[in-house]
């Protein structure tokens, strides 16, 4: 009993580990979790005090609890045995692509991380990169949603800074949950905007069981009162102008919407507009399909440039941020009221029937998106110059052409955000940034477009050319 006993080094090691193991497990962790959950649970119930409207319950809940809520969905159940059949595959495998597919979509929300380390970071680098402003709030209409109904903000689709510019903005009155893309699928970046609420969706995708999953979400966070944010463009607007609106999420969200329930459907529509897109040059490159792509090092020696030239004169004291972003919210629109007015009952359509009610529905959303997009300082120097290419304008010509803009586009009902509410000014700003980009010249007080830079001078000015219509 009292011999030694020896043991081999790497036997020794293993069980220092499985020990370590077990005191991580038995008594570490659980204090970790029991701490993070208490200062969750702090932040939601401050949180909701100071919302408009409450977390919702579906977007608390866990994220494995969601998951095979949406696997044991019964549409998703048919659908997968339905695939099997046509497939000629074992049931077992089509249901690992389910499961597959759920985990792919489904977010896992973390109210600290959303509202502690997304809403400062978001404020944070939206104001480090931008002059952020609100132009215009429908309050009236915001303030007349119904308690629980299910909001829904449809936006314009200009740059990736959308996500961060709108979620800082909302964050005051409520958590959104945005579609994002496949470009975000890159660890670790995933798991944040996993935990942020947002769900991933492949846009092209042509596997109808995908579409299954994900419409059962959709639907189940609508249905739940989850607040999102959809971007019906679909992808980047490439020539500045509003895209056509594609039907796939917004099909998903009024297929099962029911009248006569007892939560509304509102769609909030919310123009958005910059003075600068940090990806303008690289989306009109898209255009343009015989244009020689910069591979990775000449990309990453590209925003090396850009970042230390705005350095440079940030430390010359000739740095004025990237201009102006504007977030504009418009009149809400209920679907209870919407398809009362067309007499209306998704549910009880087919989906050959439903589909151009749907597209005449997405239409009017994105008329309205368009009607709420602010005119920004360089879109309105740039609709000048663009109209009148060849023309060198003195700046009081300038200012005069802008003047008289802007008076049309506020008698079309456009909404002209004019910075410290000084017409001059906005030109001057406008101007500035245009000249810095050397896209406008200035020469003996004289100020013409740059022959080389038409087609950005045009993204611009394109932001509000359907204003001008008006």
């Amino acid at each position: 009993m009292t011999q030694t006993v020896t043991l081999p080094a790497w036997l020794l090691a293993i069980l220092i580990l499985f020990a370590a193991w077990a005191v991580l497990d038995r008594l570490l962790l659980p204090g970790v979790r029991w701490y993070l959950r208490r200062r969750i649970n702090r932040v939601i119930d401050e949180i909701n005090t100071r919302l408009n409207v409450e977390i919702p319950a579906f977007k608390l809940t866990r994220r494995q609890v969601l998951i095979d809520r949406v696997f044991h969905d019964s549409r998703v159940q048919a659908a997968a045995e339905t695939q099997a059949q046509a497939e000629g595959a074992p049931r077992s495998v089509v249901l690992r692509r389910v499961d597959r597919y759920a985990r792919e979509i489904v977010p896992s929300f973390n109210a600290y991380l959303y509202f502690r380390v997304g809403y400062w970071l978001a404020k944070s680098v939206a104001r480090l990169m931008y002059r952020v402003r609100i132009g215009y709030v429908d309050e009236a209409g915001l303030a007349a949603v119904p308690a629980g109904a299910t909001v829904v903000f449809i936006m314009n689709h200009r740059s990736n800074m959308d996500y961060v510019l709108v979620a800082f903005l909302a964050a005051e009155r409520v958590a959104l949950s945005y579609a994002v893309g496949e470009w975000a699928r890159i660890w670790p970046l995933q798991t944040l905007i996993r935990s942020m609420g947002a769900y991933f969706v492949r846009r092209n995708s042509g596997d109808p069981l995908y579409r299954v999953v994900l419409q059962r979400y959709v639907m189940m966070a609508t249905e739940s009162g989850v607040t999102q944010a959809v971007f019906p463009e679909g992808a980047l607007s490439l020539d500045g102008r509003l895209r056509e609106p594609r039907l796939g999420l917004l099909d998903y969200m009024v297929k099962a919407f029911d009248p006569q329930g007892e939560r509304d459907l509102v769609f909030v529509p919310v123009g958005i507009n910059y003075d600068r897109v940090l990806e303008d040059r690289s989306l009109l490159l898209r255009l343009d399909a015989d244009a020689a792509r910069p591979g990775m090092l000449r990309a990453a020696a590209i925003a090396t440039g850009f970042l230390l030239k705005n350095l440079g004169m940030m430390l010359a004291g000739r740095w004025y941020r990237l201009g102006y972003a504007c977030v504009n919210f418009g009149r809400p629109i209920s679907m209870r009221a919407y398809t009362g007015a067309q007499g209306l009952e998704f549910r009880a359509l087919t989906d050959a029937q439903r589909h151009p009610k749907v597209a005449s529905l997405a239409a009017e959303l994105m008329r309205e998106v368009g009607q709420i997009v602010p005119a920004l300082p360089v879109s309105l120097v740039a609709q000048v110059f663009v109209r009148d290419p060849q023309r060198a304008f003195s700046e009081l010509e300038l200012k005069s052409e802008v003047h008289r803009l802007i008076g049309r586009l506020e008698a079309g009902g456009a909404h002209v955000y004019v910075p410290r509410q000084d017409h001059d000014y906005a030109i001057g700003v406008g101007l500035r940034m245009l000249t810095l980009r050397r896209i406008v010249r200035e020469r003996d007080g004289l100020y013409s477009a740059n022959a080389s830079e038409t087609r950005i001078l045009a993204y611009y000015a394109n932001a509000i050319a359907h204003l001008r219509a008006t």
